[in-house]
């Protein structure tokens, strides 16, 4: 089994305080069958996403194969295996945002930050998605930031909304 040590090396996400989180989370759930999703929701929320070093650290913490992690990690949406920034902001491009103007709040927020969808600014402040629904069509083009919906975003707004997330 890696050490938190050894895990620092191949990831730096990955300090060895906080492993001694992680390793805490898996020794609570350990026996507890049906553990898998609560531990990686857990380990998530203090990581922030799960690397494949990580995923393989949970495996063989709760004796559970790497490949069946791996297959919950990619099956579940609200898993990441890659960094999210502190604030999600997630631009919707279904129809009635797109003809309203969802595509251009995308490319400003893209060209002010220096952010490609999907990806995460430099400094972790801020992580893009591209949408296709956030059920808020009437709000068109709408746009979440850190589960905070805005209607009616025109693009030469979207940055002074982004700059309250500090």
């Amino acid at each position: 089994m890696l050490t938190p040590d050894e895990l620092f090396q191949y990831n730096p996400d990955l300090t060895p305080e906080l492993m001694e989180k992680v390793d805490e989370v898996i020794h609570s759930y350990k026996k507890k069958p049906g553990s898998l999703i609560p531990v990686l929701e857990e380990c998530q929320r203090l990581v922030g996403y799960l690397p494949v070093e990580l995923q393989e650290y949970i495996s063989q913490g709760l004796n559970i194969p790497g490949s069946t992690v791996y297959g919950v990690v990619t099956f579940y949406s609200f898993f990441s295996m890659v960094p999210k920034g502190r604030h999600q902001v997630k631009v919707c491009i279904g129809t009635a945002c797109y003809v309203r103007g969802g595509k251009a709040i995308l490319d400003r927020v893209s060209q002010h930050y220096g952010l490609e969808v999907g990806g995460i600014t430099k400094d972790r402040r801020f992580s893009l998605d591209a949408v296709r629904c956030l059920g808020a069509c009437g709000l068109a083009p709408a746009v979440v930031i850190d589960g905070d919906t805005y209607g009616g975003v025109r693009p030469d707004k979207i940055v002074d909304i982004m700059e309250r997330y500090q």
